[in-house]
């Protein structure tokens, strides 16, 4: 238990480090002590900002004493950076995903395992309004799931494909809400501008349950689209919920009617009647999904925060990014086996 400020830095200031700089300057308990860029107009925009020193290298802010940071450089950066990190004994939260293929993944997580530090993994989707919604629901054992999020491009994060840029979110959520790693994995994609997939649609089957049903789920993920959307489709037999992340709604259907009302409906189905006077709207029951407030990233940082303060293992830990950067590999070798073009 540490009961004095966490002191806190960040390593990489670009468009995603500059905002975790800006919410550990806003938290209470803690102090920013620094941050870390190689682009010196970074580190004197940090510096005119929150008012704190800004360091070329990770040694230097070492050289400051820090508790924890957050690892915001590019992902073929991630395993660099982090493991002098972890061997100083120093907390990390790694922004998505934890690395750039299975080996530097297990690199970083025999780091991890080697360090008593806590290591977080930036899936920020699992603090999303929208998803602590959806966890927040009883009775729904997903069947099918649809998942899309596309988007213009905009040539961040374009050291990755779109699998491990985009698509990582919702396989980190999939993995997390079923509680295992896919079965099988069918997928396509599409290299549009570079070497690495711009567009690409997986169809990912879980292994059966306690009862033997499976669920399958489609994920399409673009950076080449003209709009942003992200929007989450979940069915199982009692249960349809529908959730928009950019509008923060969403709708939850459930079957409302009785075994004898559905022994009845069945019969007269099999029987050939004319059913369709039948009012649907009598047999469900339609609500709107109870989507709260807050801020994703801070909700998350908050989190780790406590993690530290506390010495418990993180919420995502280096265990659930690894498991995401396992299927995303998988998904990308099925596109790949599919003959999609790409590196």
């Amino acid at each position: 238990m540490i009961d004095r400020p966490i002191r806190c830095g960040v390593i990489g200031v670009g468009r995603m480090g500059s905002h975790h700089a800006r919410v550990y300057a806003e938290t209470e308990a803690v102090e920013l002590v620094g941050v870390v860029d190689t682009d010196p107009q970074r580190r004197r925009r940090a510096h005119d900002q929150w008012g704190v020193q800004a360091f070329e290298t990770v040694e230097q802010l070492l050289e400051k004493g820090v508790d924890a940071v957050s690892v915001a450089t590019p992902t073929v950066s991630h395993r660099r950076v982090a493991e002098p990190l972890l061997s100083a004994k120093v907390a990390c939260l790694i922004e998505k995903p934890l690395a750039p293929d299975v080996q530097e993944a297990q690199a970083i997580v025999d780091a991890a395992e080697r360090s008593i530090a806590v290591l977080q993994v930036g899936h920020i989707v699992r603090y999303d309004p929208v998803t602590v919604a959806i966890r927040s629901l009883s009775g729904i054992t997903p069947r099918f799931v649809e998942v899309d999020r596309v988007s213009p491009m905009t040539f961040r994060s374009v050291d990755v494909g779109v699998v491990l840029d985009m698509m990582i979110h919702d396989i980190d959520v999939l993995l997390m809400l079923l509680g295992c790693e896919p079965q099988q994995v069918q997928a396509n994609a599409v290299s549009v501008f570079g070497e690495a997939e711009d567009v690409c649609n997986a169809r990912l089957t879980f292994p059966p349950g306690a009862d033997g049903m499976c669920c399958v789920a489609n994920l399409t993920a673009s950076r080449l689209a003209l709009k942003t959307e992200r929007k989450i489709r979940l069915i199982s037999e009692d249960a349809y919920v529908s959730a928009d992340f950019v509008k923060r709604t969403g709708t939850v259907v459930r079957k409302t009617a009785n075994a004898q009302q559905l022994a009845e409906l069945r019969r007269r189905l099999a029987a050939g009647e004319d059913l369709s006077q039948v009012d649907y709207l009598s047999l469900v029951k339609v609500e709107p999904l109870a989507v709260g407030d807050g801020e994703p990233l801070k909700m998350q940082i908050e989190d780790f925060i406590s993690a530290v303060r506390n010495g418990r293992r993180a919420s995502v830990d280096v265990q659930a990014g690894f498991a995401a950067v396992r299927a995303a590999d998988r998904i990308v070798a099925a596109a790949r086996e599919a003959g999609a073009r790409m590196v």
